[in-house]
């Protein structure tokens, strides 16, 4: 397969690193509203038939955050992406680029598919081009004000109800599922979930009409990035046949994040501390998890109140709790490999990484059966010895103190069936090898669709 993957040129975009300014941008110019903006596209070649495309506008993409600030969403956020997605299919054009399909990713490229079928329609350059969608989060759907419609182009007519019009506002992602040929989302899981008024938000029956075209397909890990046997992030390599140097990763990780040293479980929890990751289950349970002779080390960061809660409890349990709030690449791989357990207790989460990280890393994780950690993770069978971590159903403190409690019973007391839990998560392929035949044959139907 030929692969272009267009992005806007964002400030955080290391330029010299990503090899951008060893060739020549083109031009582009592309209508928003009555005004005609310009900008380039910088070309990067990153393998065989592999092409990175990065649009550049300094007033649109040049800031220091990429949707919002901390006080809010970019006012102009319409504007930024209509000029994005019209860049992409006129960027194409430019560079002379006919795609098979247009695949797009949430609600900054939910117009494409709404361009291809509208204001495109007609263009023999696009004539037999599909298009794709991909919902990572339904949470995060592109709504703005009907005034800011003059800026996208698009005819007034699909402006209404049963089109873009969600609730008086604009709703770009709306836009992309009804003019997508295909829909996908990140677990199959989460595909069954967003049709349901609880995890669809607003938009289940849309997605309930649009179901034949809605598919799953599980998002994938780097395998090269995240393998214990040769990370070079963390103290001490191993495998699924020799997990010594994951006790040496669990010594130096306590001495790295100042706790006293020792054999007592060790739970690792690297995630945004907000509300849809189970902070507050967490919160009220955890002090009775440290009380059963564990330890806890946290990186994140995320709303205030559940920064300070954190900081507070290590404050309070020094013994028994180190927290980094903040983003550290390093740091987040060496939790993965010392900790015994690993914590995922989220109220929804479409496909989820972190799992699959820890189950790479002999760290068998406890989560809620929903989304992608519903499909990646199967919890553990006393009777039968299967399973790769352990799951609970209900997104309640008392669900999830029960669960841990049963992690820590048979890390402790069941030490050939925990071997086996541990091995059997490492020797599991989390790739993105199966995924891409998934999308590969989405592909090739989107394309039967325009035929």
């Amino acid at each position: 397969m030929e692969v272009r993957l267009f992005m806007p040129l964002y400030s955080v975009v290391d330029r010299k690193d990503a090899g951008i300014g060893k060739k020549k941008p083109v031009k582009i110019t592309v209508p928003i509203s009555a005004r005609f903006p310009e900008g380039y596209v910088h070309t990067v070649k990153l393998g065989d038939n592999h092409f990175a495309h990065f649009v550049e506008h300094e007033g649109y993409f040049g800031r220091e955050h990429l949707y919002n600030t901390p006080t809010g969403d970019y006012p102009d956020n319409c504007e930024r992406f209509v000029f994005f997605c019209r860049s992409v299919l006129e960027g194409a054009r430019v560079l002379g680029v006919r795609p098979d399909i247009v695949h797009a990713n949430d609600w900054q490229t939910s117009l494409l598919p709404v361009y291809l079928k509208t204001v495109f329609r007609d263009d023999p350059f696009f004539a037999k081009t599909a298009s794709a969608l991909t919902i990572h989060n339904m949470s995060f759907q592109g709504h703005f004000p009907p005034h800011d419609w003059h800026l996208t182009g698009l005819p007034w007519e699909i402006y209404a109800s049963g089109r873009m019009e969600f609730y008086r506002r604009i709703n770009f992602l709306k836009g992309g599922i009804l003019f997508a040929d295909a829909i996908t989302t990140v677990s199959q899981s989460y595909a069954s979930e967003i049709k349901t008024p609880e995890f669809g938000w607003g938009l289940d029956g849309v997605l309930r009409d649009r179901s034949e075209s809605l598919n799953g397909v599980l998002n994938g890990i780097d395998a090269d990035v995240w393998n214990p046997a040769t990370d070079k992030l963390i103290p001490a390599n191993y495998t699924w046949k020799n997990l010594s140097g994951k006790a040496v990763c669990k010594t130096r990780l306590l001495e790295e994040m100042g706790l006293p040293p020792g054999n007592e479980p060790l739970f690792g929890l690297v995630t945004r501390l907000t509300d849809q990751k189970g902070m507050g289950i967490l919160a009220e349970t955890l002090d009775r998890i440290l009380d059963n002779n564990s330890k806890l080390v946290v990186l994140g960061s995320g709303t205030q109140n559940y920064e300070e809660y954190f900081r507070a409890l290590a404050s309070r349990r020094p013994d028994r709790v180190a927290v980094r709030i903040g983003y550290d690449e390093g740091l987040a791989h060496r939790i993965e490999a010392g900790a015994d357990i690993f914590l995922m207790p989220s109220l929804y989460e479409p496909c989820g990484l972190n799992q699959m990280y820890s189950l790479r890393y002999g760290t068998p994780p406890v989560v809620r059966a929903t989304g992608g950690l519903n499909d990646t993770v199967s919890d553990y069978n006393p009777t039968t010895g299967e399973g790769n971590g352990f799951k609970f159903a209900e997104h309640t403190p008392h669900a999830f103190f029960w669960k841990t409690a049963e992690a820590l019973n048979v890390l402790r007391n069941r030490p050939k069936e925990w071997g086996k839990i541990v091995s059997t998560g490492m020797r599991e392929d989390h790739s993105w090898d199966r995924s891409a035949k998934s999308y590969i044959q989405i592909y090739k139907s989107a394309l039967s669709t325009r035929k």
